[in-house]
């Protein structure tokens, strides 16, 4: 088996030097390493130990040349170093801010841009408390007008009331009066004044 396996090997070698091409090259993957956008405004070599790299990516290179231009590499790299791995990362973007607020507002840098939130924020309250007020004045006024109406349709409806009550009462009165003496006397001259009536009751008292 042994001398078998000797030559085919030999005769496998033996036919691809007599073709003339010689094999096929092992595939290779070249990686190409882009420096971070650190090392690269700093024209130096990014190392795979880089400690910047992974907070200043090279898409990124605007975000180092702010906190670098405020800051400085050297001392980014030691604030770096004296924080723990996890803190390293929010280090980092509060650098970022403060130094772009910094290039915004030289004299008060994020303080500036604090103290203007904190007045907007004092302002805001104000109109919400000033807003609140006529809200609940409002409500007043309105609870006040309620009770005025319902105080006005109880009035109405105790005085038809009244006027109900009453009213039976003169009708019978004026139904049951007394004549009045003007009438009588009205009566008297019309009788007086009809002889023919006179002439009837003559016989009654004779």
């Amino acid at each position: 088996m042994e001398g078998s396996d000797t030559n085919n090997n030999t005769y496998s070698n033996s036919t691809s030097t007599s073709s003339g091409y010689p094999p096929p090259p092992a595939a290779t993957v070249a990686v190409v390493m882009s420096p971070c956008a650190a090392c690269k405004i700093l024209r130096r070599r990014c190392t795979e130990k880089c400690m910047l790299a992974p907070y200043f990516p090279p898409t990124e290179p605007t975000k180092f040349t702010i906190a670098h231009r405020v800051f400085g590499a050297s001392n980014i790299i030691k604030f770096l170093q004296d924080l723990p791995e996890s803190q390293r990362a929010d280090a980092v973007s509060s650098m970022v801010y403060e130094a772009s607020a910094r290039i915004r507002d030289p004299v008060y840098g994020s303080a500036g841009a604090i103290c203007h939130l904190q007045k907007q924020v004092n302002e805001l309250r104000a109109q919400l408390a000033k807003a609140q007020a006529e809200v609940a004045t409002m409500q007043f006024q309105q609870a006040n007008l309620v009770a005025l109406i319902y105080m006005e349709m109880a009035q109405q409806k105790s005085s038809q009331q009244q006027e109900f009550e009453s009213s039976p009462q003169q009708s019978s009165m004026e139904d049951f009066s007394v004549p009045s003496p003007h009438y009588q006397q009205s009566n008297i001259n019309y009788f007086e004044d009809t002889p023919s009536l006179n002439s009837l009751w003559e016989p009654l008292w004779t």
